[in-house]
């Protein structure tokens, strides 16, 4: 049996989908359970975590990066999943704050016209 793109537990991001991937609407039923079984390995392996362990997973690696999935399911599904999510938001899978930190910029007006 095929061990690639294991993981131990299911992948959810509730951050994006509250009501589930499976529920979301953006993918298929077969889409949402390739996630769910192997988005923690895939997040693992696009982010550098973890190295590719089986051919399964480098040519995922390979094409992830490239941006083009052709033979790999694993890949398409990532992909699809980065295009739903936005390009802003890839980085905050992994630190839930630094969507707070996106208005640096804004400053409240405390001294009102007298």
């Amino acid at each position: 049996m095929n061990m690639s793109f294991e993981s131990t537990k299911p992948f959810q991001d509730f951050a994006h989908f509250p009501r589930g991937l499976r529920r979301c609407g953006e993918f298929t039923v077969a889409e949402a359970q390739l996630l769910e079984q192997s988005g923690h390995a895939m997040l693992a392996l696009y982010t550098g975590q973890r190295a590719p362990n089986c051919d399964d997973e480098q040519r995922f690696f390979e094409q992830v990066q490239q941006g083009s999935a052709s033979e790999s399911r694993h890949a398409k599904v990532w992909l699809k999943y980065l295009k739903v999510i936005g390009p802003k938001r890839v980085h905050r899978l992994c630190s839930p704050m630094a969507a707070a930190s996106g208005d640096d910029d804004y400053e409240p007006a405390e001294d009102t016209a007298e």
